[in-house]
């Protein structure tokens, strides 16, 4: 904890902050608004924020005396040419980390935990000007996770909120487990609180996260593409192993995400009463017949699939374990995407970043419309379903009176062209200003 101590206290003497502060009451004349994304845009909107709240909407252009105020310390916004929507969230990020072909797979050996903290910095910036106001990071390092999710509520530095997951709870030798070194290294490292097998050790993996500060529990019901080791996706948590997790974390006021590829994986997990499933690339009849019956999410992560088959085209150094997954995962992705756009499940917007880039987020976007989701959908995927999942739905998801400012704004329409989403040029963040083209 020493290192997070001086971490926070050279972040704060270089002052990183360089939010644009607002009077108390901030007007917005917005040109077109979809503030309910799925319904269609409004035009020529007043917005009126107080103390990071939208407390009006109204049509016209409106100064603030024909909005009953006398104050003068109000601060108007034109963005009359621009179209404005909800704060974008992406329930799928790792938001401390990049792959990265040219790095050291050994860094991690000579690297310290503030040095993943203090690369997560650009990595949050980055995310944050991509429009991604809120985002579930599911995986991280408890102590590093904290100290980010401090930092940046403090305004410390630049990101989005983050609601976080510590880790994953993850099978003795499954996918989140460490692999591939000898005993006496594997023995150094130790084993994380996560890691666990049967039920009742698995029901104390889920209090050691809840302790650690996890807003959220991930699970690993199946093998993954990235885990080094020729063990597949099927699934690797037990039914029981799974319905003790959901149950614990039920009883702690979590709701649980369950990275799943296999279909009888997905399955079990889904059985188990998990939120959502992230993933989800062999989706099958009795997947979509579960996710109706229980109201589940599906985070399809489809940047993710795409991104590592391109890696393979540049990175020689991908272990031969990897490479076969990624072989094997990666071309039935859009099969199951569609499968599950048929089946009318819901579906909320996650992209595994960190696996991608960082600020490339949008591209989810892309691959959504591309796969045959209209825009107008996807774009409900990052607001209203995500904060649906999230349990948010009070504050976030939408742009109306008593929701969080958290407002970004394109130039074009992305509704005609949803790669408009990838030169987001404003971002506002509980009613301060990140980013602004103006």
């Amino acid at each position: 904890m020493l290192y997070f101590k001086k971490l926070l206290f050279v972040v704060i003497l270089f002052g990183l902050n360089s939010t644009i502060s607002l009077s108390q009451i901030t007007v917005i004349h917005a040109g077109t608004v979809l503030d309910i994304p799925g319904n269609s845009p409004k035009t020529e909107q007043t917005i009126v924020i107080e103390k990071g709240t939208i407390i009006d909407m109204r049509s016209g252009y409106l100064q603030p005396a024909q909005l009953g105020m006398n104050n003068p310390d109000v601060t108007i916004i034109d963005l009359k040419d621009k179209f404005i929507m909800p704060g974008f969230i992406d329930m799928h990020t790792h938001i401390t980390g990049e792959r990265d072909p040219a790095s050291n797979p050994h860094e991690w050996t000579i690297l310290e935990e503030a040095d993943a903290a203090f690369e997560a910095i650009p990595f949050a910036k980055r995310t944050l000007d991509a429009g991604f106001t809120t985002v579930r990071n599911l995986g991280g390092d408890a102590h590093i996770m904290n100290a980010l999710k401090r930092a940046i509520a403090n305004k410390t530095i630049e990101g989005p909120r983050i609601i976080a997951s510590n880790g994953a709870v993850s099978a003795t030798g499954g996918h989140g487990d460490f692999h591939g070194y000898k005993d006496a290294i594997m023995e150094m490292v130790g084993q994380d609180v996560s890691i666990c097998d049967g039920s009742d050790d698995c029901r104390r993996a889920v209090r050691a996260l809840v302790k650690s500060g996890a807003d959220v529990i991930k699970i690993t019901a199946t093998g993954g593409v990235l885990s080094n080791t020729a063990a597949g996706v099927g699934q690797q948590l037990t039914d029981d192993e799974m319905k003790s997790i959901v149950a614990a974390a039920a009883s702690l006021g979590r709701k649980v995400a369950a990275h799943a590829h296999d279909a009888e994986g997905v399955n079990a997990a889904l059985r188990a009463g998990v939120n959502s499933i992230e993933h989800g690339s062999y989706l099958n009849d009795e997947s979509i017949r579960l996710f109706q019956q229980t109201g589940a999410y599906l985070v399809p992560t489809l940047l993710a699939g795409v991104s590592v088959y391109e890696e393979l085209s540049v990175n020689p150094n991908i272990p031969p374990a990897i490479v076969e997954k990624i072989k094997q995962v990666a071309p039935v992705v859009e099969a199951s995407f569609k499968k599950a756009m048929k089946g009318n499940i819901n579906i909320a917007f996650g992209t595994d970043s960190g696996v991608s880039k960082h600020g490339t987020n949008a591209r989810e976007f892309e691959l959504m419309v591309k796969y045959g989701m209209d825009e107008n959908e996807a774009i409900k995927t990052a607001t209203i379903n995500a904060a649906e999942l999230l349990g948010m739905s009070s504050s976030l998801g939408t742009l109306e009176k008593g929701k969080i400012a958290d407002i970004v704004a394109v130039d074009g329409n992305p509704l005609e062209n949803i790669s408009e989403l990838k030169n987001i040029t404003f971002v506002m963040k509980e009613g301060y200003v990140y980013k602004s083209s103006m």
